[in-house]
């Protein structure tokens, strides 16, 4: 079955958000790595970078391209909380705003954000009746911010329990309410993003019509340890882990069968479970609200 990936930052040396240009490149290395499908993802960078990717998936595969297709863009910010930014540079960040050309039809197909920023709702509202699924993540959000999101339309989390609040027993947070309020969410199972005991609590919660596995994979898919980049930054791969020098997360290096197989073992959940959170939970996500040819 083709393996889908909501959350690819790059591959094989080739950064997106740093040359957006060299997309097919990324995408012809994609099935080596078991995936047939993806969205290819930039991270908060310089207002450019997001026309440089759509007008790069715009022009259409090289001749003779042989690759993963691309269902469109995830753009991941600016639009995120200053304190959950991750590795996003913080010179980048901006508040919710429409940005004309971000629709289905010019090849957005999700944008994750933090729902709590002054007009990220009616940002939501803007993005969902153009087509694009809105995931929440990189936020600050409490339960009744992201109530607040899934009215005005958003289906999805990014990277659950990873750069998002995790709240108290009396005023939950965005991991929590996401668990809680029925959105789908994104998990990274390469054994470093997550402690064992939640990739076992997501889960036993969302099951596999919730569950989306992503690699949130980046330019060191596929090499050695080293450095490389994530947008502006450079990063450091060691032992199948990419951060910054100062130790934060920084995406991955891990294949989504890895991390397939990582999820059957730390969870007991079936072959056929596993694969349907990169198989057929990640299509029925983004069928909600567009087409693709699946």
């Amino acid at each position: 079955m083709t393996l889908v990936d909501l959350q690819v930052n790059g591959a094989g040396g080739i950064d997106l958000t740093s040359e957006p240009e060299r997309l097919w490149e990324v995408g012809a290395l994609l099935p080596a790595f078991g995936v047939e499908a993806w969205l290819p993802t930039v991270i908060t960078a310089d207002p450019t970078v997001p026309a440089r990717a759509l007008a790069a998936l715009a022009a259409g595969p090289p001749p003779g391209y042989v690759g993963a297709e691309p269902w469109g863009l995830h753009l991941e910010g600016p639009f995120i909380a200053t304190r959950r930014r991750g590795a996003h540079p913080s010179r980048w960040l901006a508040d919710p705003r429409v940005v004309e050309g971000w629709t289905r039809s010019a090849g957005v197909a999700m944008v994750t954000l933090a729902p709590e920023l002054p007009g990220a709702i009616e940002l939501i509202e803007h993005l969902t009746g153009a087509g694009v699924v809105v995931a929440i993540g990189h936020t600050d959000a409490d339960a009744v911010d992201v109530r607040r999101a899934a009215a005005a339309g958003a289906t999805a989390a990014t990277h659950l329990f990873n750069a998002m609040s995790f709240g108290t027993p009396r005023h939950p947070g965005a991991a929590l309410a996401a668990l809680d309020l029925g959105l789908v969410c994104g998990v990274i199972v390469d054994g470093h993003h997550l402690a064992p005991e939640l990739v076992r609590l997501a889960w036993r919660v969302l099951g596999p019509e919730r569950f989306v596995s992503v690699t949130d994979a980046t330019a060191a898919l596929g090499l050695p340890d080293g450095r490389t980049r994530l947008g502006d930054q450079e990063v450091v791969h060691t032992d199948g882990a990419v951060r910054l020098d100062d130790g934060t997360l920084a995406g991955a290096a891990s294949s989504l069968p890895r991390n397939l197989a990582l999820l059957e073992q730390l969870t007991g959940c079936t072959p056929h479970e596993a694969t349907a959170t990169a198989t057929s939970t990640p299509r029925r996500l983004m069928e909600r609200v567009m087409e693709v040819s699946v």
